[in-house]
């Protein structure tokens, strides 16, 4: 056996041992940057923990989502959306999920008591190319579901809030807190998720309150006495919209609607443009789908959703969603899952 050099071999040495030591020095250099840009964030968004165990458990998941944002970004190839860092970065995509989702879809039971529009009614030759309503003062501002798996409360709220003012002329922002205590059933428990559809039965039997009457606390509570609040708002009943993106975009030329997606990996990161990434298994969380477009710069055609994350999370709170991806449920299923109330 040939033995090294020994001038070669203490050369070997010394490069490994400087090779470890310049990798430390920049990963320790790449760590405070990083812990730098966690302090300014926590900053920013008000973010404590409660000891330095969840800190260093925060910090290490607020490093790799820093990692998976400044990777996708730039990657090589043209993107039709951006990530970011916002309010959700030190949180795992599934703690997000569990946390701020909560559709539940019981697919062994039929919609109660609801309508569903016929295929046969289809007719796209009146609807506009493009439609956001937002402009026709239809939609109230971004609100936050917070820690509670209400979301389903939000889409359903979001789409009377629409079908109310395009039908009465007034804009009134409408209670979730109502239908997070009030609307349970075997398939609505409060923050532990619901349907919408379930909602819209709720408020056709009851009325809604507004917002200011019947205030969102993040958490369920005890059902206030519809006797000590006054409706704002009534709907007649609902309907469940075929599926299929041309029938949904006959719906949402008419009123915003209510639809299910599925929320996966990289959503909660996101930050603008359209929409075209990874998607969950299963429909997960509920969203309003307040109009519809085409980009200026390539002439992607989009979904225009509300979403119930707050202002600071995506396009001030809307996400513009991949249209025509190809797929019969539509990207991330938004055609499988969509209802409107009525008036």
């Amino acid at each position: 056996m040939k033995h090294l050099n020994p001038i070669i071999a203490l050369c070997t040495m010394l490069w490994a041992c400087a090779y470890t030591a310049m990798s430390r020095t920049l990963y320790d250099e790449t760590s405070s940057v990083v812990a730098k840009t966690h302090q300014q964030w926590m900053l920013q968004y008000g973010r404590s923990y409660t000891n330095d165990a969840e800190m260093e458990k925060r910090f290490k998941i607020f490093m790799e989502n820093l990692e998976y944002i400044e990777k996708f970004n730039n990657a090589p190839g043209n993107k039709s959306y951006k990530l970011d860092l916002n309010q959700f970065s030190d949180l795992t995509n599934e703690e997000f999920i569990a946390s701020h989702t909560g559709l539940m879809i019981d697919p062994s039971k039929p919609s109660s008591s609801s309508k569903r529009a016929s295929p046969a009614s289809l007719d796209l030759s009146d609807t506009p190319t493009s439609l956001d309503w937002r402009e026709q003062g239809a939609v109230t501002d971004v609100k936050n579901q917070g820690n509670c798996g209400s979301c389903w409360a939000f889409s359903a709220v979001a789409a009377v809030e629409g079908i109310v003012k395009i039908k009465n002329g007034n804009l009134i922002s409408l209670s979730e807190q109502q239908l997070v205590d009030c609307a349970s059933n075997e398939q609505n428990q409060g923050c532990g998720g619901g349907f919408m559809d379930n909602a819209f039965s709720y408020i056709t039997e009851n009325g809604i309150a507004s917002e200011n009457d019947y205030q969102y606390r993040g958490g369920a509570g005890t059902c206030q006495n519809n006797e000590m609040i006054t409706p704002a708002a009534r709907i007649s009943g609902y309907e469940d919209v075929p599926a299929g993106e041309d029938q949904l975009l006959l719906a949402v030329s008419q009123q915003p609607v209510s639809v299910a997606i599925a929320v996966g990996q990289s959503f909660h990161l996101y930050k603008e443009g359209i929409y075209s990434g990874p998607c969950g298994s299963s429909l997960n969380h509920g969203v309003t789908l307040v109009g519809y477009g085409t980009s200026e710069e390539d002439g992607t055609k989009y979904w225009l959703i509300k979403n119930s994350w707050g202002e600071s999370w995506g396009e001030n709170g809307y996400m513009r969603l991949l249209r025509e991806s190809g797929q019969s449920e539509g990207h991330c299923g938004i055609a499988v899952k969509a209802s409107h109330p009525t008036i």
